[in-house]
């Protein structure tokens, strides 16, 4: 974002410095300034870039190894990137070939497991490359429950509702996807999460919870950790999740933990005295 300088009688340029948004942009005649015009053109290059970059899953895997995570490469029933874009139902479900391995796989280990944790490139294998270490190692260090965990899947070509059928093969009560979001023209790499209790083939999106836009200029990785683990307690609790289940999760602020009381728009500042 450009720096701009201060004019107290334009207040759109301070609108501009609290958002990614493209306000303010100014004008030449009739049009947009260059500048403006190029810049849009390479953030709509880089949304472009993030939907095709290949899902680098050994990279992924190795450094799930490093750090003692075991995790299984499956494949989605979308054999390549334009089929995948093309035809998103294939994205949905597992491969034949995935499928049977998962069921081999569960075969070996019977009694199902409380959570699948699963990956997926989905429109942006940027995303899933930058942040999903970083957020498990945020949820791993506020888990402090008791949960059973399957080895991190990883799904090439995945949408949301590839999780489904992943959790009901393993038998786990919750499953959580990490998925690269569509990219916007200010967030090629845009991590989103999937919650789902008692998964199972044929589900909406209306018994799925999300949490949305986990990044660094984002939600951050300890604000979404800590909003999923609420969502997995209170679904173990009330046994459901999706629409019936509203994030209701308790966050401190820099308000409440200075036991202020301020009200009214935030971009206004305080209101007076």
């Amino acid at each position: 974002m450009d720096k701009l300088p201060f004019d107290p009688h334009n207040p759109w340029l301070e609108l501009r410095r609290l958002t990614p948004a493209r306000i303010a942009l100014g004008r030449t005649g009739t049009s947009i300034p260059t500048h403006a015009q190029l810049d849009f053109q390479y953030a709509h290059a880089q949304a472009r870039d993030a939907v095709h970059l290949p899902f680098d899953h050994a990279a992924l895997s190795s450094q799930l190894a490093e750090r003692g995570r075991e995790s299984l490469l499956l494949h989605s029933a979308a054999t390549d990137r334009n089929m995948y874009l093309q035809r998103p139902d294939l994205g949905r479900k597992l491969s034949d070939a995935s499928a049977q391995t998962l069921c081999d796989y569960a075969a070996a280990h019977p009694g199902g497991v409380d959570l699948v944790i699963v990956v997926a490139d989905g429109l942006s294998a940027l995303a899933v490359h930058r942040h999903t270490l970083p957020f498990l190692a945020r949820f791993e260090e506020q888990m402090a429950d008791n949960w059973t965990i399957a080895p991190v899947i990883l799904v090439e070509q995945g949408r949301v509702a590839v999780a489904d059928e992943i959790g009901e093969l393993l038998g786990a009560k919750m499953t959580v996807i990490l998925i690269g979001e569509r990219p916007g023209l200010s967030s090629p790499d845009s991590l989103g999460l999937y919650f789902t209790y008692n998964p199972k083939v044929g589900l909406t999106d209306a018994w799925r919870n999300c949490i949305s836009n986990v990044r660094l200029e984002g939600l951050s990785y300890g604000m979404a950790a800590h909003r999923l683990l609420y969502l997995m307690r209170e679904a173990c609790r009330r046994q459901l999740s999706g629409v019936n289940l509203k994030d209701e999760a308790q966050v401190q602020t820099l308000e409440s933990d200075a036991g202020t009381d301020m009200k009214g728009n935030f971009l206004l500042g305080p209101p007076n005295a």
